[in-house]
């Protein structure tokens, strides 16, 4: 089974639960009308459904068929969950964005660095800093570290669109896993000077360590929010 198919379906129904084309309570297409829809075989179908409910898009209902359970959260905040592109989040938000970047440029990961990123001491990464407007406002600041191995031609305008799209459109990378912190830390200089603030005095952060199908770690990652703007979307299963 082609991994590009399963991930075409998956994206397409999820994009249709987001748009509301399939509304909260009610029930998916029959697993045969999907199959016929996007000609593709019974475990395809059911390999983009799984992989629906894991992220509480979906839930089978014995007797019944698959049910849509996700409601879109508040639109107000820069709302996000699962492994997606700034990009990605914003067209999922329907939100006017645009990234603006500040720093690219090369360096060698040392010890202490490596410590602190998981990135392997010795390996040269793309250090990249980014600036996430939201409708006019600076509401994300982004301290990237992508390894340059898995990436050796991203260039500054690939990192102003989106790089995440290029990884896996032109290289056909997978993105597999990226693990997350998340917490909320005292503003930092930068963080004043690149965010509108205003009078808060502190950032909610997420730092992620991202891997590919090959378990590989191409990416660390901090995210600096402004508070009034952050909301992390996640759904939890009770496995019994």
């Amino acid at each position: 089974m082609a991994v590009s198919k399963f991930k075409g379906i998956y994206k397409d129904i999820k994009s249709r639960i987001e748009a509301e084309e399939y509304i909260k309570d009610s029930l998916l297409p029959s697993e045969h009308q999907l199959i016929s829809e996007y000609n593709c075989s019974r475990n395809t179908v059911r390999r983009a459904i799984a992989q629906l409910a894991e992220e509480g898009y979906v839930q089978s209902m014995h007797g019944r068929g698959v049910q849509v359970i996700y409601q879109a959260p508040s639109r107000t905040a820069f709302t996000f969950g699962g492994i997606e592109s700034f990009a990605e989040t914003a067209k999922r938000n329907n939100l006017d964005t645009r990234t603006e970047v500040l720093q690219f440029t090369e360096l060698v990961i040392d010890e202490r660095t490596a410590k602190k990123t998981g990135l392997p001491s010795g390996s040269t990464a793309f250090y990249i800093q980014r600036k996430r407007i939201l409708n006019g406002k600076a509401v994300i600041f982004d301290i990237n570290l992508m390894l340059k191995s898995e990436m050796p031609a991203l260039t500054k305008e690939i990192a102003e669109r989106s790089i995440y799209s290029y990884l896996e459109n032109d290289l056909q990378m997978q993105i597999t896993t990226s693990n997350r912190r998340i917490s909320a830390e005292r503003a930092t200089p930068a963080d004043l000077k690149h965010l509108a603030l205003g009078d808060y005095d502190f950032v909610a952060v997420v730092t992620s360590q991202t891997y590919n199908s090959k378990g590989v770690q191409f990416e660390w990652t901090q995210s600096r929010h402004h508070p009034d703007y952050f909301c992390f979307y996640d759904t939890a299963i009770r496995k019994i």
